[in-house]
């Protein structure tokens, strides 16, 4: 049995401990938001937020790292939308395919709870190993701005 919180409810589940925290979101919390990209912890697509303030690859996160601890997915990160990053990358029109813009908006709101003022800099650090096939880095730097009230 592993407890951990998703999205402010509490859940207990049986599941086996090596179980990727995607899967479990995914499969059996039915929280599609955070979506499989690599597998293997090189593209970001599958970050959520631990803690309120790490961002964690669930691909590689097994249950049994994730007991006692907060976990917030794209769908708790507001529920109608109305959270800084995703108002911003509503208005700048940040996706093309969207694939990937869960986990980049999870590590963005990790960067902006740590850093809420980043330069330049500090996006391109924070964002570097979020992997977006259809190349909207610089849409994506400006949201992290326009959020942070930059």
């Amino acid at each position: 049995m592993t407890t951990f919180t998703v999205n402010g409810q509490k859940k207990t589940l049986d599941v086996p401990s090596e179980m990727p925290l995607l899967w479990v979101l995914r499969d059996i919390l039915n929280l599609t938001g955070t979506k499989y990209g690599c597998g293997v912890g090189v593209c970001g697509a599958c970050s959520v937020l631990v803690d309120n303030s790490i961002a964690v690859r669930s691909c590689l996160a097994t249950c049994a790292d994730m007991e006692g601890k907060n976990i917030v997915t794209i769908e708790g990160l507001s529920s109608d939308n109305s959270h800084p990053l995703q108002k911003a990358w509503m208005e700048l029109d940040v996706p093309q395919c969207g694939y990937c813009q869960a986990g980049q908006i999870m590590n963005a709101a990790a960067l902006l709870i740590n850093n809420p003022k980043p330069t330049d800099e500090d996006i391109n650090e924070s964002m570097k190993d979020d992997v977006c096939r259809c190349g909207t880095y610089q849409r994506i730097r400006e949201a992290i701005h326009q959020a942070a009230g930059n």
